[in-house]
């Protein structure tokens, strides 16, 4: 039977989903990136943290730069408290031993003070001087190594910061358990920061690439949503049951109402109603199945303005516990960051109708766009296994026309219902029009029908019969020639 390895969880969430649970406690790691990148944020970071567990830190210096100046840009971030330090936090400066003595003394000096501070994680930051002051690879395999058997000795975990990009076949990289990379990639006119898991000996973790940001709380780490959600969290339901669309017509038209835990998808130009649906959908939430508003582009006051020309009061069910409207400005933010915050939203309130406006509001936080059926497959999958019903929109381009735009490839296997929206253009007169195209499963209406938005509500009524070309924009009666 495998054994459990020991963790040191480093209170960063998302890092900690990243190595599984933590650090690997009396382990060695290596934390490298370029000038700026959040090395020594995310070691001091880490540090604060172990001490609120009962943990003791020693913080090694090999760089010429004053504790007192560091002090100071820490004291800027929320997670720093200078009452740690002397006591709990003890700090070093081990530069003039490197350059008078050299690495044998630095080596010394750290044995000496992990037994006097009794420390349970060493943080030595500034290890390039220590591979500059090393005449030999020999020599640097040996500084790292003899640090380890220290630390080891006194089950202290050890963190190596450098600026350096050490190559994998490198003296420090042979020698250590693990080794977490920062960097920052220029992305238009807009950088976004990134941290990557380069080596993980003897312990699972989720590779690749995933991004991060440092704000005034610390680091925080957002794992790739396809690669955190790769087993869901709960198995769903086994059996079918339905769940209104907020639509009496709508629901008769899809056989009965939508399957309950299934994924609709509305696609149509700006203007159609997709959103007005999506309030009606939202209307029918009660405080035993809540819902939730993920919304881009208009902020909770004009969405209950909106409700309200449809005859549904969203704040007397925000009142009552049933909706929350969550509204995430398009100006900022990263694709998993705001995947997570949803998924956050949704386990909070134990909601059971989610309504997504826009799915093109996702695609534009995309940093590399072929991650997006991934990462649309793996957000709606753990949707339905919670057994949330969720309704999405997407924003065509063309207000007339029979050209259909997905936000993704493979979108048929992504969602369960797929309903059409359009412009028609008859008698004189722009009416709308909406078609089901798919429902899993089930039989469903597929005839086109017209879109009613008014005071008493939303109705669909069947429309367009004995005409051709509707999906164009400009219908023709049958047999007019």
């Amino acid at each position: 039977m495998a054994q459990a390895l020991k963790r040191l969880v480093t209170g960063i969430e998302g890092l900690d989903a990243l190595l599984r649970g933590g650090l690997v406690a009396g382990a060695s790691y290596i934390i490298q990136g370029p000038p700026g990148a959040g090395k020594t944020i995310l070691a001091n970071q880490l540090a604060c943290h172990h001490v609120q567990t009962g943990g003791r830190v020693l913080v090694a210096t090999l760089l010429s730069e004053s504790h007192e100046r560091l002090f100071q840009y820490l004291g800027t971030l929320e997670f720093f408290d200078p009452s740690l330090v002397g006591d709990q936090i003890q700090f070093v400066s081990a530069f003039d031993a490197l350059e008078q003595e050299g690495l044998d003394a630095v080596v010394k000096l750290l044995r000496q003070e992990i037994g006097r501070q009794q420390a349970s994680l060493l943080i030595v930051d500034g290890v390039l001087n220590a591979r500059v002051r090393a005449q030999t690879h020999l020599d640097t395999k040996k500084f790292v190594s003899e640090l380890q058997g220290h630390a080891a000795f006194a089950g202290c975990t050890v963190l190596l910061l450098t600026s350096a990009r050490l190559d994998e076949g490198s003296p420090e990289h042979t020698m250590v358990d693990g080794v977490i990379e920062l960097g920052e990639q220029l992305v238009g006119s807009r950088a976004v920061r990134h941290i990557q898991l380069r080596k993980t000996r003897g312990s699972a973790a989720l590779s690749g690439r995933h991004e991060c940001l440092i704000d005034e709380a610390g680091m925080h780490v957002f794992p790739r949503l396809e690669s955190l959600l790769g087993h869901l969290s709960q198995k769903g339901n086994a059996t079918l049951s339905r769940v209104s669309s907020g639509i009496l017509s709508l629901d008769e038209m899809c056989g009965g109402g939508l399957a309950a835990g299934s994924v609709s998808l509305l696609m149509g130009p700006s203007g159609i109603g997709k959103t007005s649906l999506g309030l009606a959908f939202l209307g029918a939430c009660t405080a035993r199945a809540p819902g939730v508003h993920f919304g881009f582009y208009e902020t909770p006051e004009r969405l209950r303005l909106k409700a309200a020309s449809l005859g549904y009061d969203f704040a007397a069910l925000e009142r009552e516990g049933a909706l929350q409207l969550c509204w995430q400005p398009t100006t900022e933010g990263l694709l998993d960051q705001v995947g997570a915050r949803l998924l956050e939203r949704v386990e909070a309130q134990g909601s059971k109708r989610v309504v997504i406006d826009s799915l093109g509001a996702f695609s534009r936080l995309a940093i590399d766009p072929t991650r997006l059926n991934a990462f649309f497959r793996a957000l709606t999958a753990e949707l339905r296994a919670r057994e949330v019903s969720v309704l999405l929109t997407w924003e065509m381009r063309d207000i007339f026309g029979s050209e259909i735009t997905a936000p993704t490839a493979d979108l048929s296997s992504i969602v369960d219902n797929l309903m059409l929206m359009r412009f028609v253009e008859l008698q004189s007169q722009l009416r709308r029009m909406l078609s089901i195209l798919k429902v899993r499963d089930s039989h469903h209406d597929p005839a086109l029908h017209e879109l009613l938005l008014g005071p008493q509500g939303i109705t669909l009524r069947k429309a367009f019969e004995g005409a051709s070309g509707v999906l164009s924009g400009a219908p023709v009666p049958q047999g007019s020639g």
